[in-house]
């Protein structure tokens, strides 16, 4: 059975992994010049929310400090 922090572990690299292919998409309908800038701005937003989620999810992973 995984643990808690193996199943976030996991979904955090799932998260990068959709981050870079994110990433990779813009890049190319960037350098490709034929995109819409809604479109371009909706991937970027998305990648955005990407980044945002895998920052909480790794917070999660570090254990509490105490004072």
């Amino acid at each position: 059975m995984n643990s808690q922090h193996d199943i976030l572990y996991q979904r955090i690299v799932e998260l990068e992994v959709e981050h870079r292919d994110l990433d990779a998409v813009i890049e190319t309908l960037i350098h490709d010049g034929r995109h819409e800038e809604l479109q371009l701005r909706r991937l970027k937003k998305r990648k955005l929310q990407l980044k945002d989620n895998i920052t909480l999810l790794k917070m999660q992973l570090i254990p509490d400090i105490p004072a």
